[in-house]
């Protein structure tokens, strides 16, 4: 694969072919973002889809400034997220990721998964917005410290302890729940 850096430079003068190698690089980890940030399968490819169109459309008037190419593609997919959740009313629901599940799964298995995607869910929604946004980049996105980091443009010191938080809390959170069905069962 050519250096990321060429590639970028060659789709803001308009090659196509580079625009579609930086488009297979990068749409599984958009997808996965933005899939995380709303839960629904279907709409997350084509708001996927959208923030490439827009980056295509932008992609001219990119310029490096101390921060990679994928912090522009996912700072247009926060802005895709954003819109999309002003637009929604409703509580974003995480759906089940059938792509966790094979053809013989066992149907008990595939509840617990299910319960578990939407206590999960749930517990995000007591965190923070930056702490969710941590979450969403590093562990939906696979980013690293650094790139989220440049993304979010706060320092390495201050994601680490985001999402320090973050985990100590949805720790808590699942804890508290666990602890609260076995009083309730006992």
């Amino acid at each position: 694969m050519q250096d990321e850096g060429n590639l970028v430079r060659r789709a803001t003068q308009g090659d196509q072919q580079a625009f579609a190698h930086l488009y297979e690089a990068h749409f599984d980890r958009i997808y996965r973002y933005v899939s995380f940030k709303i839960g629904d399968k279907v709409e997350a490819e084509d708001m996927t889809q959208q923030v490439f169109v827009n980056a295509l459309h932008s992609i001219s008037s990119f310029k490096w400034q101390g921060k990679p190419f994928t912090a522009w593609l996912f700072r247009i997919a926060h802005n895709q997220v954003v819109d999309y959740l002003r637009r929604k009313t409703k509580k974003p629901v995480t759906l089940l990721n059938e792509s966790l599940l094979g053809s013989d799964s066992n149907p008990q298995m595939v509840a617990e998964l299910n319960l578990d995607i939407e206590r999960l869910s749930q517990a995000t929604q007591r965190l923070t917005e930056a702490q969710r946004e941590v979450i969403s980049l590093r562990f939906a996105g696979g980013l690293s410290i650094i790139e989220v980091a440049k993304i979010m443009g706060k320092s390495q010191g201050a994601i680490k302890a985001l999402q320090h938080s973050a985990i100590v809390a949805l720790r808590k959170t699942l804890l508290v729940r666990d602890n609260e069905k076995v009083e309730t069962v006992s």
